[in-house]
């Protein structure tokens, strides 16, 4: 395809921010493909024979940056809404002991592209013009068919977070719900939205919105839900969507699957849980053959200069790399890991037999690490859409047991891992102790409704335990009897 000839690798370039940014919002519509380079902000639309690049002029005055960081798009008819946020103009401050951007002049956005004659409205902006506060992103884009209205969630920012209703045609706000909110999804004739603060605690409920009678309904996630018996910590959202009936919640530690509304709670199944910052953050689900297409970062956020106390004591968590970049194809009971990649996937799209993957070299940093220039190598892979159904590749996970028994002290839950076996013939965890201990395996996959893990016991001695993996399958995770601060494990599928 033509369009796919015009794609290309983007370095480093001006975009005052925090790191890096990446590819966001890709979308192919009406043989259209959309995305917005940050943070750059430069957002592309690309067909067989043209590009345009819209540098949003609309929004405020050159040079801009940002554009969007949580894939916030949508398509209705001949119409792409894209959404986020902007600096227009962008004011980089400098480089003195710290490194900062000023916001007041940062705006949260909705533009329409209409796809069949070339042309970009902005139909909505805001902003509270402060140095160092922002109005609520907008981080997910929802259509409303009934309604015949875009609903917007926002929950990344300091003033006007929650859950809003945007006309499409005279482009007015309306609040409707004051939570903050990073996504949501339709389940039947409702929306299910994640409900919490992803920088701090992570999600904590869903609330639900019925299209038809406009009701709202909340349902707090309860710890005592997890497959494995064991808790969660810190459940910080990459994106929700729907599939069998359900809502699909991609955080922090696994996944939340459910429908309350059907009397089936939001239950925890144990995904990829290091107790570090390995997460499906800034990336969307991609609905793929009946299930659903997910990937979890290596490096997604990070601080890189701590300075204060907490600052350095948290550090340790989003620098440590566990484990590759990992596409996961969820078809339940199944959940099957399809690509292995690097630092972070920002985006993901469907286009013919393709699947188009947006990634990045480098992660969002801090406050007090501003750069003048996107600091991330960026591109779109093109993958065959067959990898869903090929062999998984190999992969292997390295991570210091000091984490789970941090969370062991602190949150009185030290259960970790959550390893997909599905398609692998050869699968083994290699645990080097610093002192005997027992270890406890828990087998399950995501069945729906839920069924409890099946738990089986291993002593551990002190020095390298080697484990084999292969008489499990689904899913398993892992719990140390006792707290190990010097141990470490690998894991290896092959």
């Amino acid at each position: 395809m033509d369009v796919l000839r015009k794609l290309h690798r983007f370095r480093p370039r001006y975009g005052p921010e925090w790191g890096s940014g990446g590819i966001f919002g890709l979308r192919y519509h009406n043989e259209v493909l959309y995305f917005t380079l940050a943070f750059e902000a430069r957002a592309h639309f690309i067909r067989e024979n043209s590009k345009r690049i819209y540098e949003f002029g609309l929004v405020g005055e050159k040079p801009a940056s940002g554009g969007d960081t949580y894939n916030a798009v949508e398509t209705v008819d001949e119409l792409i809404y894209f959404g986020g946020w902007v600096h227009a103009p962008a004011v980089y401050e400098g480089k003195d002991g710290k490194s900062t951007i000023s916001f007041v002049n940062k705006y949260s956005h909705v533009h329409a592209y209409d796809t069949e004659n070339d042309e970009i409205k902005l139909l909505w902006k805001e902003s509270i013009h402060h140095p160092t506060d922002w109005a609520g992103e907008i981080s997910d884009i929802i259509y409303d068919p009934y309604n015949d209205r875009l609903l917007l969630a926002r929950e990344d920012g300091h003033a006007n977070l929650g859950i809003y209703a945007l006309d499409r045609r005279k482009g007015k706000a309306e609040l409707l719900n004051p939570s903050p909110s990073l996504k949501g999804t339709i389940v039947h004739d409702n929306v299910f939205f994640g409900v919490g603060k992803n920088f701090d605690f992570g999600i904590s409920e869903i609330h639900t919105l019925d299209l038809i009678t406009g009701k709202w309904e909340r349902f707090p996630l309860k710890t005592s839900s997890s497959v494995d018996g064991g808790g969660f910590v810190r459940p910080t959202m990459g994106d929700i969507e729907s599939a069998y009936n359900r809502a699909f919640a991609f955080v922090r530690g696994g996944i939340f699957a459910g429908n309350p509304l059907n009397g089936e709670e939001m239950t925890f199944f144990r995904l990829f849980d290091f107790y570090t910052f390995y997460a499906p953050m800034r990336v969307n689900a991609l609905p793929l053959g009946g299930g659903l297409l997910m990937a979890y970062n290596a490096h997604h956020d990070t601080i890189y200069q701590p300075r204060s106390p907490e600052e350095q004591a948290f550090a340790p968590i989003t620098n440590t790399i566990a484990g590759p970049s990992l596409l996961i194809y969820v078809t339940p009971p199944m959940v099957k890991i399809v690509g292995a990649f690097g630092a972070r996937i920002t985006s993901l799209e469907k286009m013919g037999g393709h699947i188009l993957v947006g990634a990045n070299t480098t992660p969002n940093t801090g406050a007090l690490e501003a750069t003048p220039f996107d600091t991330g190598n960026r591109d779109i892979i093109v993958l065959d859409e067959a990898i869903i159904q090929k062999e998984p590749p190999a992969v292997s996970f390295s991570f210091p047991l000091a984490f789970p028994s941090m969370a062991s002290q602190m949150y009185k839950t030290g259960t970790f891992g959550g390893i997909p076996l599905e398609g692998y013939r050869d699968a083994r965890a290699i645990i080097y102790a610093s002192a005997d201990n027992e270890l406890t395996v828990y087998e399950y996959d995501l069945s729906l409704p839920a069924q409890d893990a099946h738990e089986e016991r291993f002593d551990i001695k002190e020095g390298k335990n080697i484990i084999d993996l292969s008489s499990f399958s689904g899913m398993v995770s892992f719990r140390m009897k006792g707290e190990d601060f010097k141990g470490k494990m690998r894991i290896e599928l092959k």
